[in-house]
């Protein structure tokens, strides 16, 4: 009946959204203290419009934030996001160690965890859900989060260890780096499997039991080579010592057992990484980290997310999904922490609309809603209310390239569509955004030395296209026109919603101007539109809009870390990893944010992306929602959210992060 009476009332609201429209931008500012109807609902049920319709329920998949809001209510992993700061608190390991260096984490579960069906979770959970995320079979989009993992690179690549038949030892790492021995000495220096090079120091304890999966992870590295023949063999002619020494050799593929996860019992979960990352503990928060059903999982395969087989981890449980409608979660009597739930459910709202999310929310059919729902043209009227959320955002917007596919593998034709965009005006028009060079947020990361890109100029542009050999002619009436120019290999693709939609048309508008260029546009449901985009299956242009998942700039440099999952671009570059990793790998921390600044700016140089703006928060949530907080990320701990119906008690204007 709730269903029904949901898609009654969204397709009634489209119908008055133009008059609204018209209407609403005259009503006086202090007409309203609220932005609409603020009655609490009866029973304890948050409504909550989410955006675009969710791509899946598996969270090793999706990497859209309109799913992390839903696997946040349904699944938890070690740590949960604190919700105001985003810093880790304890979900399911009520407390955890680190070593000093911060590359071996140790976490500790609390014992009365429970799966939705009643069942026990314990640390073999953890290490399952884990390695399952990196199985490349899974695809996951944001498998990259977890590469600080030793060896869970190379198991997510399909990479191969390399070992002697004979002796059974393993090639290493450190022996092909730099100005090492030569090959002839390797046979006397390899590692074999049972020999231990790891011993616990006083500076470096072992809060837990040693084991000899341990003791592996603090041997030498192994050498990791390829899984494809082709890019295999490559690497190894451009390496005569490697060749040599891989000649006669077996190729031993990269095991999810080789990736450093293990559980040292069943309640202790201790994490090995290749290099020290110091917000490693906030990573794995994300999705991508949280606990999924191996039962279920192999008893149903894709299936095990249906409404009839789901079991979940988090403080909701599935009850119901009506696809493009509504997805119904209910609080989770076998959760940990059940009696601190305070919803007894969530109504989960699917609208791309701007304006009709915004009268469900004026009609009080919806109690929050998504970021960036109210419209430029609302502003005015909005703004002022008590009830709109004002706060700085870690996200940015951009345009993807495929610069796999001429035109744009050419890095002129790339530098003058950026350089042809006034983002200046822009933002001044979106008036809640502020422009971007870079591919961090501006005013985001205290003390990062964010670098510039290129900026707005057309002139330049237009000679940067005739040198790649596209000339751009004026005409008699002052425009431009750049007839060779092969407009039926680009297009400007992008998710179906309506803030995509304009931004979309004002990028359009800006080559036609300033390059004399139509680029077509092509809009596609969100989550065909993500799977398209991540494998390359689009010519030219795709829009972005990343928000962070930890505060620390490689949130968003990571994406170029790999050449799969949300890269989307087709640019790789081992100088480009080779900085983040040295960067990482750097304790001081002003030195390691140097790093990082200089490995943005070679991405920025080769120009694999466009970016376009940092937006600020920008939604509503009703007076009588507590514990919903405008945080960087829009990441909400669904647990903490409550129904307040004292008025006394109600936020009256945006909810301090710092209290």
């Amino acid at each position: 009946m709730a269903q029904m009476y949901v898609k009654q009332l969204i397709g009634g609201v489209v119908a008055a959204t133009l008059l609204f429209t018209a209407i609403s931008c005259r009503v006086p500012a202090a007409n309203e203290e609220f932005f609409g109807r603020t009655v609490p609902p009866e029973r304890n049920i948050l409504r909550y419009v989410n955006g675009a319709e969710p791509e899946s329920m598996d969270p090793a998949i999706s990497s859209g934030q309109q799913e992390a809001r839903i696997y946040m209510a349904l699944y938890e992993g070690l740590v949960e996001y604190d919700p105001k700061s985003l810093d880790a608190i304890p979900g399911i390991a009520e407390r955890w160690d680190v070593n000093n260096d911060y590359s071996e984490f140790v976490f500790h579960l609390r014992r009365n965890a429970r799966w939705s069906n009643g069942e026990p979770i314990n640390a073999h959970d953890f290490v399952y859900s884990i390695r399952r995320s990196l199985t490349p079979e899974v695809e996951s989009r944001s498998a990259g989060l977890a590469y600080p993992i030793r060896y869970a690179e190379a198991f997510n690549a399909g990479a191969l260890f390399v070992r002697d038949p004979a002796s059974g030892q393993f090639l290493l790492e450190k022996d092909f780096a730099g100005d090492e021995p030569a090959v002839e000495a390797l046979s006397q220096k390899l590692l074999g499997p049972n020999e231990r090079e790891y011993e616990p120091t006083a500076a470096e304890p072992t809060p837990d039991r040693d084991t000899p999966f341990h003791q592996l992870m603090h041997s030498p590295e192994r050498l990791v080579l390829p899984g494809t023949e082709k890019a295999r063999n490559k690497l190894l002619e451009s390496d005569p010592k490697l060749k040599a020494a891989v000649a006669g050799k077996e190729l031993v593929k990269v095991k999810a057992e080789d990736v450093g996860v293990e559980a040292v019992d069943d309640y202790t979960v201790r994490i090995s990484l290749a290099e020290s990352v110091p917000y490693f503990t906030e990573l794995v928060a994300h999705q991508i980290f949280r606990l999924v059903p191996r039962k279920v999982i192999e008893r149903y395969g894709a299936k095990w997310t249906d409404e009839a087989n789901i079991v979940t981890s988090g403080a909701f449980k599935l009850k119901s999904w009506k696809p493009y409608s509504e997805l119904v979660v209910e609080r989770n009597p076998m959760y940990w922490d059940a009696a601190n739930v305070h919803l007894d459910e969530i109504h989960f709202y699917v609208s791309t609309d701007n304006p009709t999310t915004m009268n469900l929310y004026k009609v009080g059919s919806a109690d929050a809603v998504v970021n960036h729902s109210v419209p430029t043209a609302w502003l005015d009227v909005v703004r002022p209310k008590k009830d709109y959320m004002d706060a700085a955002e870690a996200a940015i917007t951009y345009i993807l390239i495929n610069v796999t596919q001429p035109p744009m593998n050419d890095l002129r034709v790339r530098r003058a569509f950026n350089r042809s965009i006034d983002k200046v005006n822009y933002s001044k028009a979106r008036r809640i955004t502020k422009p971007l060079s870079a591919f961090t947020p501006e005013g985001i990361f205290v003390g990062y030395p964010q670098p510039k890109g290129e900026s707005f100029d057309p002139e330049a542009a237009r000679k940067l296209l005739g040198e790649a050999g596209y000339p751009v002619t004026q005409q008699p009436d002052g425009t431009y026109q750049c007839e060779k120019f092969p407009v039926e290999e680009v297009k400007l693709s992008f998710g179906t919603h309506s803030s995509n939609k304009a931004l979309s048309e004002y990028m359009q508008a800006q080559w036609k101007q300033n390059l004399g260029i139509t680029v077509m546009l092509s809009s596609m449901e969100s989550k065909t539109y993500m799977a398209a985009r991540s494998k390359l299956d689009y010519k030219g242009f795709a829009l972005g809009i990343w928000g962070a998942d930890y505060m620390d700039p490689t949130t968003f440099l990571n994406i170029f870390r790999t050449r799969g999952g949300d890269n989307g671009s087709g640019w790789w570059d081992q100088k480009y990893v080779d900085l983040l990793d040295e960067a990482n790998q750097t304790i001081d921390a002003q030195k390691r944010y140097a790093l990082l600044a200089k490995a943005e700016k070679h991405m920025l140089d080769v120009q694999p992306v466009i970016p376009i703006e940092t937006p600020a928060v920008n939604w509503v949530k009703k007076p009588y929602v507590k514990g919903l907080y405008p945080n960087p990320q829009c990441l909400f701990a669904w647990k903490f959210v409550y129904i307040e119906r004292d008025a006394a008690k109600w936020d009256y204007g945006t909810p301090s992060l710092t209290d």
